[in-house]
């Protein structure tokens, strides 16, 4: 019997990490990045108003000023602003050349295209503009490899000039319960049957982590039947096969000796851990086996403690296992 650190340490070290793939932005959403993010652009490339108003040089100060033509956003103006002369512009928009401050509208007073300071005006020079470059500069390292991708991160790629991002590519996760009185979640259950809950728990749990899963049912405490579900999952090309129930010591608990007659390694069998102790982890080919309980608490907490920490690693993840952390609790 082994401690929890030491059965997640050897099972990752039994996890080759996927080969890279090249996905378009909009599939990004809760992969693994495989290359860092350098961003390939300056934002914002220009100076940008970050208000409605009027580009001015401080040094005219506190005016007055006229106005000699607009600076929109996506079409900004390109002559040079003169002493005493302002543009009308607005949020996102480029400052013109010569401006070096933002005059917002409520401090303005236009009458026949002269502007007069009304209020307070800008507390500095500069003032309501976004420098070239203040958010990220070309050539800045935006994202690590390994991390999560998240709607503000893809959104940041996307402004670092990306329209496609290399990603771990999904691992292929299969999944069977064993036992004899398991039937699918629905279905009318007799006396001396019960509904297979872990199932859809496991199913569940998974959708929250980049892979393919492949629920492959209910399989009967029979040796035969069990040596054909890890057959044709390995032959189907998991990465990683997980079954629960069946890996104590009754004489139903078949997935051991399905697994050496199928001509797995087993590599390690029973955590120090409440609940949980039963777990089975094995290779068979190609395949990470792993056995989990199959009470559906004992089921959750070796899935969320295991199962999920591999799916991860397989996927990319440069930090793969939950964390804990230290609270006080109110008496």
């Amino acid at each position: 019997m082994i401690d929890l650190a030491t059965a997640q340490k050897q099972l990752l070290a039994l996890a080759p990490q996927k080969n890279a793939e090249t996905v378009p932005l909009s599939h990004c959403f809760g992969r693994y990045l495989k290359r860092d993010v350098v961003a390939q652009r300056s934002q914002p490339l220009v100076d940008l108003s970050a208000m409605d108003g009027y580009a001015i040089r401080w040094a005219d100060m506190p005016g007055p000023w006229q106005l000699i033509g607009e600076s929109a956003a996506g079409r900004g103006f390109a002559r040079c602003i003169e002493q005493g002369q302002a543009v009308r512009i607005f949020t996102g928009a480029s400052v013109p050349p010569g401006a070096d401050t933002i005059l917002v509208q409520e401090d303005a007073r236009i009458v026949d295209n002269i502007i007069h300071l009304e209020g307070a005006g800008p507390p500095r020079k500069a003032a309501h503009i976004r420098v070239t470059a203040s958010d990220f500069g070309a050539g800045a390292t935006l994202l690590k490899a390994g991390e999560r991708l998240t709607a503000g991160k893809i959104a940041l790629a996307a402004m670092a000039g990306f329209g496609e991002l290399s990603v771990g590519a999904l691992p292929k996760i299969s999944y069977f319960s064993t036992g004899n009185e398991l039937v699918s979640p629905g279905c009318e259950a007799g006396p001396e049957q019960i509904p297979s809950s872990n199932n859809p728990m496991i199913a569940a749990m998974m959708a929250e982590t980049p892979c393919t899963f492949e629920d492959c049912g209910i399989v009967p405490d029979r040796l035969d039947a069990i040596v054909a579900a890890f057959e044709q999952c390995t032959h189907a090309g998991a990465d990683v096969i997980v079954t629960s129930g069946g890996v104590s010591v009754g004489d139903y608990d078949l997935v051991q000796p399905a697994l050496r007659k199928a001509g797995a390694k087993i590599e390690f069998w029973k955590i120090a851990m409440k609940p949980g102790k039963p777990v089975l982890v094995a290779r068979l080919g190609n395949s990470i086996i792993l056995g989990l309980p199959g009470n559906p608490s004992s089921a959750y907490v070796t899935a969320f403690l295991l199962l999920l920490p591999l799916a991860a690693y397989l996927a990319g993840s440069n930090d793969p296992m939950p964390h804990s952390f230290d609270a006080e609790l109110s008496s």
